[in-house]
């Protein structure tokens, strides 16, 4: 009785991982939702890093600042995920600050690829109202999982990362 216990909540805890991914389940956002649809043509005005290869990946675009706190406690999790992942993933970071704002920030130290843009053009279309703000977009340009990444009870997680490229690799 007990094993059958635990293979139901088990299906259960599954089920409810892979749904909540694909749905935002009245999940707070502050952004417009891009969910399961076609992701915006992400612009920046510089590469800060070298431009990265997304030719075939996930891409985990990071909106972020350097004076937010959430955004900075959320870096070290991005650096991890573009280890893990570096095969099938890209990380990258976006700020609409300067250059000069964003390099004067020595910690946490940005393991994966950055760029500004000042002009907030992708943050804009996707009217994002609060950061972080991530989205993560599959190789055919599909936006899999968005929103504010340390979201209690919708955390971005390296299982749900792990989850949504096993499920739409290429």
């Amino acid at each position: 009785m007990q094993k059958a216990i635990l293979i139901l909540f088990s299906l259960f805890t599954i089920t409810t991982v892979i749904h909540a991914q694909e749905s935002n389940n009245g999940k707070q956002l502050w952004a417009k939702s891009y969910l399961n649809k076609k992701a915006p043509q992400l612009q920046v005005e510089k590469w800060l890093t070298a431009q990265p290869d997304t030719a075939g990946k996930f891409i985990l675009v990071d909106f972020w600042a350097t004076w937010c706190g959430p955004c900075r406690k959320f870096i070290p999790s991005l650096n991890e995920f573009q280890k893990k992942f570096k095969d099938h993933l890209v990380v990258m970071g976006i700020s609409n600050e300067s250059e000069e704002v964003v390099h004067k920030m020595k910690t946490p130290v940005i393991e994966y690829s950055e760029a500004i843009d000042p002009k907030d053009r992708t943050s804009k279309e996707l009217e994002i109202q609060g950061i972080p703000h991530v989205l993560l977009i599959d190789p055919k340009g599909i936006v899999r999982w968005e929103g504010f990444p340390s979201l209690q009870g919708n955390k971005l997680t390296e299982q749900t990362i792990a989850t949504l490229i096993e499920k739409y690799k290429s």
